[in-house]
This record gives C-alpha cells, structure tokens and sequence, in this order.
C-alpha cells in the first residue's frame, strides 16, 4: 500500500534529511512539504506549498490518510523573544495537529527534544513539554513523540555552543552505555530514518522515542 507524507518544516536539518529519505522511498508516492521558502528540489513525487506559518490554518492541503511528519523548531538567538519562539515551538504544532484531527491524518510525528518537561525549569525544555501535553490531549489516532538528543550535522549555519558541545561529546560518548545511552549524540539522518520506521508501524496510541530509541529504531 502506498503511503502519503505531509511534513512541516523541511529546511532543517532533520527536516532536509526526512524529506530526502522520503523521496527515496518506495513506499511514498506523494510528499507535501509545509514551507517558508522553496528548497532546491524537484521530483515528481514532491508538492512544496509556501505559506506565512501565522495562517497555517487556512491554507488548502490534504491531510486525509496522510502520515504528517512536524519538524518545526527554532532557537531563541532566532526568535528574539520567548513569544516568537513559542509561536514557532509549541503554537504552529498546535494547529497542525488540531488539522490532522480534523480531517483524519493516518498519524503525527513530531520531534521535540530530550528533556522535554511541562514542569522543567528550562524555557526550552517548558514549552517542548507543553507541546507534547496539548498533542496528547487532542486524541489523535496516532501521535509518535522523538526527544532527540545533541543533534549532530550540517546545519548550514555555525552555532559555537553546540560545535563545541559536539566536539567534547565524541570523548565521553563511549562512556555512555546502558541507561545512559540516551544522551549519546545523534545525527540528523538517523533521527528522520527512525521517524519513518516508526511511521510504517502503524501502531495506535502515543508513543514516545528518546533518543537511544530513536537509533535503534533506524
């Protein structure tokens, strides 16, 4: 059976590699991306619609049947303000997945972070909390939950903090084992690869995926 994906947010970097892996799939014969701004694809399977995210909800798209992939985040360097980040983060999620209810998505999967808390003491990890609480209350018929951890790949801009976090993580990642293999970095690619294996088991209810998870899965 084929299968449709629709995914929000496809121009960063778990974004770029999901849209990559779906295309290349033979499973998928029709890929809409969500979009601020045309990416340098073409192909036959790929519909790119380009919108001002602050009118998600009105715009025309299918998401009947459809596995709808959220990949939408941003930084506060980015936003400027806690308001900004938290439109990106946690409201334009919202309405996408109150569109998936309505019109009967097959699923929504959205990746969040690990660390994601309602009750965290960290802006970040509050809102990436609230966002997973107010999905879960939305009943869909599926909801998947990725909390990846460091994400490592090539952003196509530099971010020091991370660079550096990075480079120290590779001395002390084989150090991580068992229960704390978790918080061992993970790349892009294999965040999206996990996103799809997920997507093809069709299991109902909410599941969640840290990050070892996540591996694992791809």
């Amino acid at each position: 059976m084929k299968r449709r994906a629709v995914v929000a947010g496809g121009t960063g970097l778990i974004g770029k590699a999901l849209v990559k892996q779906l295309l290349s799939d033979p499973q998928y014969n029709s890929i809409t991306l969500i979009l601020r701004r045309f990416i340098g694809i073409t192909d036959p399977k790929l519909e790119q619609k380009v919108i001002d995210f602050d009118l998600l909800e009105s715009i025309d798209i299918d998401l009947k049947d459809a596995d709808v992939f959220c990949t939408l985040g941003t930084t506060i360097k980015k936003a400027k303000t806690q308001e900004n980040f938290k439109k990106v983060d946690y409201h334009y999620p919202l309405v996408l997945g109150k569109m998936a209810k309505k019109q009967g998505a097959k699923q929504l999967l959205i990746v969040t972070a690990m660390g994601a808390s309602s009750t965290s003491s960290i802006f970040y990890n509050r809102v990436k909390g609230e966002i997973e609480e107010a999905l879960r209350e939305l009943n869909l018929p599926i909801l998947k939950i990725f909390r990846p951890s460091l994400l490592l790949g090539d952003r196509g801009e530099f971010r020091m903090g991370e660079g550096m976090t990075a480079a120290l993580s590779g001395l002390f990642t084989p150090l991580l084992l068992g229960p704390l293999r978790k918080y061992r970095p993970i790349k892009g690619e294999v965040v999206a690869r996990g996103m799809i294996a997920a997507a093809k088991k069709d299991d109902h209810g909410v599941h969640t995926y840290e990050s070892n998870e996540i591996a694992e899965l791809s």
